[in-house]
């Protein structure tokens, strides 16, 4: 089997986990990677992946890297609202891009990436690592058995404790891609969306409703809020709840509540040694947990996207659900700043 020769756009902090993700998977070869800090790029090789520094090459301009021929797909783990920029550079200058989430903070430049992806017949994934984790397929296939009976309800609650290192990520308004929402909101509106799925397709939101605790720059440290996915076919109401906070200790679960019964992912954000566990118990009494072996997606979800590059086969995630996304997130955004319920 081939391998695909992957660089990195940026010395970002995901590195801690992205960089050694692609030096492990077993179709994948990191051959770049740059930043636009003198040296950074050096140093974040040497400190997650040092006996790699004299075989992979670093570049002090991102430019420099899109430009080196031996690169074939690129990972864009920059700024939020520099993604669509990077991500269509990377596109005109034919790598193929796994971006990190969220793809892009407006449906318009979401559909710019496809647009240019199609152009140049390239693949494009927005990169949630975390549905690549058996854990969720699991779930997934506990909702479509009809255990728990028909999905009402679900609640998704992300959040992590601030530290000075990360006060970048909160000092430019919502609008702008700062704060909590456009950080770790797209994983509790996306875990939401696949909460209601069907036939292995996210339902989408028809309103939300929100609230949100700014900080002096409009960003967001608390957001709150919930998703209206309108009626069933029996007239039945279903709501998704998401709570998303940098103000608390660290949180990534969700939860699914149907009529018979209910399920729960535990952690979403899982380390590679971690046993992830779910649950779910019935209305009968029966109540089960189930643990997974340790698995790393970050080198799963880098698996796949190698093996759809190097096999052209079709990406788990679709633009179809980035642009799903973002457009419920932008409506929540929307919501929080002024405490209303807004059609998606």
């Amino acid at each position: 089997m081939g391998k695909l020769k992957w660089g990195i756009l940026g010395a970002a902090r995901v590195n801690e986990r992205l960089l050694p993700a692609i030096i492990e998977a077993t179709n994948s070869q990191l051959v770049a990677i740059a930043s636009r800090r003198t040296g950074a790029a050096k140093a974040t090789l040497e400190k997650y992946a040092p006996c790699y520094s004299n075989s992979v090459q670093c570049y002090d301009d991102m430019d420099a890297l899109l430009n080196d021929k031996n690169v074939e797909a690129v990972y864009c783990p920059m700024a939020n609202e520099e993604h669509a920029e990077w991500a269509l550079k990377a596109i005109n200058a034919g790598k193929h891009v796994l971006i990190e989430k969220p793809m892009a903070i407006t449906l318009k430049d979401i559909e710019a990436i496809e647009a240019a992806a199609k152009k140049a017949n390239v693949k494009v994934m927005e990169g949630f690592m975390y549905r690549f984790h058996p854990q969720h397929k699991r779930v997934q296939a506990i909702v479509e058995s009809g255990l728990i009976g028909d999905v009402l309800s679900a609640r998704a609650s992300y959040s992590f404790l601030m530290k000075p290192a990360r006060m970048y990520r909160i000092n430019r308004s919502m609008a702008d891609g700062g704060g909590a929402m456009w950080d770790i909101g797209p994983y509790a509106i996306h875990s939401l969306r696949w909460c209601f799925a069907k036939n292995g397709i996210p339902n989408e939101p028809k309103s939300v409703i929100a609230h949100a605790k700014l900080n002096e720059h409009g960003a967001d440290i608390v957001t709150s809020g919930v998703l209206d996915f309108g009626n069933d076919a029996q007239g039945r109401a279903r709501f998704g709840h998401f709570d998303i906070s940098f103000e608390r200790s660290r949180k990534s679960e969700y939860e699914i509540i149907g009529t018979k019964g209910w399920v729960k992912c535990h952690a979403a954000w899982v380390f590679q040694n971690d046993v992830p566990v779910i649950s779910w118990a019935l209305e009968d009494g029966k109540y089960a947990e189930e643990r997974f072996a340790p698995s790393n997606h970050f080198t799963l979800e880098i698996e796949h996207f190698s093996d759809c590059v190097l096999n052209d086969k079709p990406t788990y995630l679709t633009f179809d659900d980035a642009k799903a996304n973002c457009a419920a997130l932008q409506t929540s955004v929307h919501a929080a700043y002024g405490a209303c319920l807004l059609d998606i």
